[in-house]
């Protein structure tokens, strides 16, 4: 009976290991790459914080365009972002909503179409809200207005993150 030998050359176990203590090192250095590439995305967003746009007093019942900035983090980059808001009374409740048109994204205007007013016109694709952000049936919005976490506090209103009505 012949038996065979299966034993490993000292050629492939230089291959071998060479290619291993290479893998080894070769993910030893992409590593801290790749976390670092992938860190931000990761990581949890944060709730915005409250930011004082206007005094309670310059509030009437037809709403006002108010115009703010918020502290962004983007990844690694902070930066001052402008914001605006449609602030009105409504009795004694206050409602902020974000000019933010649902259908396309483009910035709506309070009475300014002659043809429909005492509402929010998008000029994008002609989309109407009524007063209170609720999309008029037949027109392109299919959702309403997003509404701000408001606080009043010191006689101002502080607004927050922008979410979909009903929400927060």
């Amino acid at each position: 009976m012949s038996e065979k030998r299966h034993g490993v050359s000292r050629r492939q176990f230089l291959n071998y290991t060479l290619t291993g203590v290479g893998g080894f090192m070769a993910a030893g250095m992409l590593m801290p790459m790749v976390r670092f590439a992938l860190d931000p995305v990761l990581k949890g967003t944060e709730d915005q914080d409250m930011v004082q746009v206007v005094s309670v007093d310059e509030l009437t019942k037809e709403p006002k365009r108010f115009d703010f900035k918020i502290d962004q983090v983007d990844a690694w980059y902070e930066s001052k972002e402008s914001r605006s808001a449609w602030v009105y009374k409504e009795g004694d409740e206050i409602v902020a909503l974000s000019p933010i048109c649902k259908h396309l994204g483009c910035t709506v205007n309070w009475n300014s179409d002659p043809k429909n007013p005492n509402k929010f016109f998008c000029p994008c694709h002609y989309g109407l809200y009524d007063k209170d952000g609720t999309n008029v049936p037949g027109t392109p919005p299919l959702a309403p207005l997003d509404h701000y976490k408001q606080q009043v506090k010191d006689g101002y209103l502080y607004l927050g993150k922008a979410v979909p009505k009903g929400e927060g």
